[in-house]
């Protein structure tokens, strides 16, 4: 009897260690590729067009939008990552970009 419960005690504890853990990914995912396609001047529309809708637009400013990403690894946390991007608009038009990606040279090149 003892033994028998000595083997479920084990058993239990063995099984603890091996619960899989799924990947959550939340928020818009971007790449560099779709930064780089930004230009000052560029329409909200335009935008939505290149990056999708903003997970928020700011409540008390319509003219800010940001794009934020975070995954969250179930294996490692070492493969843990957040992302965002900041838009700013005046009159509609697409005026200043920042976060944690590169905003290329060509940002800065007005749309025509």
């Amino acid at each position: 009897m003892l033994s028998r419960a000595i083997i479920l005690g084990l058993a239990l504890c063995l099984a603890t260690g091996c619960v899989y853990k799924i990947d959550i990914p939340q928020g818009n995912y971007l790449e560099q590729k779709q930064i780089d396609k930004l230009q000052i001047g560029m329409s909200k529309e335009q935008v939505k067009f290149v990056l999708g809708n903003p997970v928020v637009k700011d409540s008390f400013n319509s003219n800010t939008w940001y794009y934020v990403y975070e995954f969250i690894s179930g294996k490692d946390e070492a493969f843990n990552k957040r992302k965002k991007l900041v838009l700013s608009f005046e009159a509609d038009k697409l005026t200043k970009a920042e976060g944690d990606f590169k905003i290329s040279e060509g940002f800065y090149t007005p749309i025509q």
